[in-house]
């Protein structure tokens, strides 16, 4: 089991969309969330703090998803993907270094995507 404090709640969310110019536009109307382009294909929304708390991506090609992810903090990205494998997930986006720290996203037995995350 992880031993990070708040495993529980989530530490991130993602959409990822064939139009995330329509996307953001949507959200913000929708949420009235704060809204700051990094480039053209990802922009990171915020509380209301302004702190980012999630993002909006552009799908492409070989992206391996559309739709929303919740990501939830682990304290080891690795070692949860081979937890969720075992417990009969499995792999959609493997481990990488983004600038929130190491990600990954599984699909749990009946499909739903899940994200991990750890600083």
């Amino acid at each position: 089991m992880t031993s990070t404090a708040h495993h529980h709640a989530p530490g991130w969310f993602d959409i990822s969309t064939p139009d995330a110019r329509r996307a953001r536009r949507f959200y913000q109307e929708m949420f009235d969330w704060p809204v700051n382009a990094v480039d053209e294909t990802y922009a990171l929304v915020g509380d209301d703090g302004g702190r980012p708390t999630g993002g909006i991506g552009q799908a492409g090609p070989n992206s391996p998803y559309t739709g929303i992810v919740v990501y939830f903090p682990v304290d080891d990205v690795d070692d949860a993907l081979a937890r969720a494998q075992r417990l009969g997930g499995s792999r959609v986006l493997e481990p990488a270094r983004t600038p929130l720290g190491r990600i990954a996203v599984f699909a749990d037995p009946d499909g739903n995507l899940v994200g991990l995350l750890s600083r």
